[in-house]
């Protein structure tokens, strides 16, 4: 955490009117907040000549006010509502900030409006249409909160911008969002006590801290080390490097014992390594028992070992819900007061496999119930030698509404979310969750949320890449994407269908240089062009895959992302803060996947640097430089790699040619002469 303090700043009050101004001056900057008749205040910083007005703030509130000087800032008294605004300077970076605060102990709705101006967004939800950057996303005014809805499974109060200006949300705060419904080219923040936050708070609370830094890469190391946080460790490195084989969209729910032999038999015929296979959905008695059912695995254990006699380690699918339909367990948990009820008492959660009955979800906020499922699910792996799991679900709007947790009341109802993951993590590094929030230091893979098999940004193909940003720029670098292919499952998806040739080709390439590859369905089922292409991008996968581990590895040592955005090699640079569809490995590799059904060639962006095609030191290009109609058939990906010899300071560098860096390099050593 860097050494922030509050700046001393000189109040100015014209007046303790409606109409008066209300200036806190910082230095060179004068933070100036002026009254509209509409109500609430125009947010304006003046430097210099330069004046810009940032948003409005309070545009619920209608009152006269009274103002008086605090140190570091000013304090507004508006009836029974306090808005306190400091000044901010973090002098280890130099760089100043804002906090701004709304309390009171009546039940109104704040509400603080800011204009994306002309800069590009990023940051937010993980959505559906995982649009990037943001400014042109649409979020209607909701609750922010973990939710199954719009995928909205990690939800961190963070909005950064391409001018190096981040907005962070504290977590206690009844957060609603809202982008450009409210007003056009606008992200507003709301707060109220209303569902789906507790009733029994005593106050609402809207409090942020605004920061500004000279570039948007300076911006979000700051937010890191302040707010977000880094993982402190590393997931399975076997994990990284081969593939992951999930039954699920290949079998769905009709797996057996012989279908999961079948599956490991083929993997192996075929040529392919693997991390491990993993057992999803169905192979309980019923959801929650964690008791195997015969019918369908008859013998697990010597399923299990003869999985792992072909080399295999074997994983199983689990969640935190029983169905009341599930006895004994489901009375168990009630009886014992493990399972989440709502402000009525009653247990009945929401989830997806209900199957007519009515589910409880474990409530993890208190130890005692989170004990008794680590210890079921220890249990269950310790019976069948299985090596572990995949966690699903965990997002807080399956609890009970409105929901009762344990901790911090104004923390709610994120609580049991935190409480959930952490529950899990202590199974080890092979696991993987789906649901976070603030456990960035977490070192487990983060599951992406279900993609559908279709082409567009409509939780599609080319939200890997858009969501695999957005996940690295919430503080969840270690992503794990989801199946190559997508599920195909989703029926009320205009477009829903099992997943094409091409479009299972497209994925897999574009799937090469993240974290790690989960196959479901396999390439066998298409044709033997399909298996030889897949099996040379999987095979590329783990060629890299001590680059990718190394990049996670500086995400543990320095909060960098493992798959950042094309500014982050040079954050000045114009065309990469706009550029959504291709990515980076560390800062070195840069990926260019095929987004367009039917395409076989793209126009590829390739920032500052010296970059080899393919590696190929044969074929060399100078960025910043546009390559357009490269040459994409179906068998190819694009990808550069950096030369390193070349690297430079990209925060302070110009947009230089490779000659006037070799003449630089020689006035150096003149100079030194």
């Amino acid at each position: 955490m860097a050494a922030i303090g509050t700046v001393l700043g000189i109040l100015t009050l014209t007046a303790r009117t409606l109409s008066a101004d209300i200036t806190v001056r910082a230095d060179d900057v004068d933070l100036t907040l002026e009254p509209l008749l509409t109500g609430g205040f125009q947010f304006v910083l003046t430097k210099g000549d330069e004046r810009t007005v940032y948003g409005h703030i309070g545009r619920t509130l209608y009152s006269v006010y009274v103002a008086e000087e605090v140190e570091g800032g000013v304090l507004i008294q508006m009836g029974n509502t306090n808005l306190s605004v400091h000044t901010l300077y973090d002098d280890v970076v130099q760089a100043r900030g804002i906090k701004i605060k709304w309390d009171t102990e009546d039940l109104t709705r704040f509400e603080d409006c800011f204009n994306f101006g002309n800069n590009h967004w990023y940051g937010g939800p993980m959505q559906v249409n995982q649009v990037y950057p943001i400014e042109n996303a649409q979020h209607n005014y909701s609750a922010y909160i973990s939710k199954e809805q719009d995928n909205g499974a990690i939800v961190e109060r963070y909005w950064l911008n391409s001018a190096g200006e981040y907005i962070y949300v504290h977590p206690q705060v009844p957060l609603f969002v809202d982008y450009n419904t409210i007003q056009p080219n606008h992200i507003c923040f709301g707060a109220q006590i209303t569902d789906p936050y507790s009733s029994r708070r005593n106050h609402t609370e809207l409090s942020y801290d605004i920061w500004f830094l000279s570039d948007v890469k300076k911006a979000h190391q700051h937010a890191v080390a302040n707010y977000l946080g880094k993982p402190t460790g590393l997931p399975d490195f076997r994990m990284v490097q081969h593939p992951i084989w999930s039954t699920w969209a290949q079998y769905s729910q009709n797996i057996t014992g012989e279908k999961v032999m079948e599956f490991a038999t083929q993997i192996r015929a075929s040529g392919f390594n693997d991390s491990q296979l993993e057992i999803d959905d169905l192979w309980e008695t019923c959801y929650g028992s964690l008791e195997v059912d015969t019918n369908k695995f008859p013998n697990l254990t010597h399923l299990v070992e003869e999985v792992k006699a072909l080399g295999f380690r074997v994983t199983i699918w689990v969640h935190p819900f029983i169905n009341s339909d599930c006895d004994p367990w489901y009375s168990e948990a009630l009886s014992n007061g493990y399972l989440v009820l709502d402000e009525a008492g009653t247990p009945e959660a929401n989830w997806w496999n209900t199957n007519g009955s009515t589910p409880g979800l474990v409530d993890f906020t208190k130890p005692e119930a989170a004990e008794w499922w680590y210890s079921r699910i220890k249990n269950l792996i310790d019976t069948y030698g299985i090596d572990s799991i995949k966690f699903d679900a965990g997002e807080s709007s399956f609890s009970p509404q409105i929901p009762v947790q344990n901790g911090d009341i104004d923390l709610h109802p994120h609580n049991i979310v935190d409480a959930y993951v952490r529950t899990c993590a202590r199974f080890g590094d092979m696991i993987e969750v789906r649901a976070a929030y603030r456990t960035q230091d977490l070192p487990i893979f983060v599951r992406m949320v279900d993609r559908d098999s279709i082409w567009g940004l409509n939780n599609g193909l080319p939200t890997i890449v858009t969501t695999t940003i957005q996940m690295n720029l919430n503080g969840y670098t270690l992503v794990l994407p989801d199946m190559i292919g997508g599920n195909g499952y989703n029926l009320n998806h205009p477009q829903a269908d099992l997943p094409t040739k091409e479009l299972f080709i497209r994925w897999v390439q574009a799937n090469t240089f993240l974290p790690a590859m989960q196959y479901s369905y396999v390439p066998w089922n298409f044709d033997n062009e399909t298996v030889t292409i897949s099996k040379k991008y999987t095979d590329l996968h783990a060629a890299y895959a001590q680059d990718i581990y190394d990049a996670m590895q500086a995400s543990v040592d320095n909060g960098t992302p493992v798959n950042a955005p094309l500014w982050w090699i040079d954050p000045t640079d114009q065309e990469a803060l706009r550029i959504w569809d291709e990515y980076l490995l560390g800062e070195d590799i840069l990926v260019a996947p095929i987004f367009t059904e039917g395409a076989t060639s793209r126009d590829i962006y390739l920032p500052i640097g010296t970059w080899l095609d393919e590696g190929n030191p044969e074929k060399v290009y100078e960025g910043p430089i546009w390559i357009y109609n490269y040459p994409a058939p179906i068998d190819v990906l694009p990808y550069f790699v950096r030369e390193k010899s070349n690297e430079t300071n990209m925060g302070k560098a110009p947009v230089v040619s490779a000659l006037l860096v070799f003449f630089g390099m020689l006035l150096n050593i003149f100079n030194q002469i």
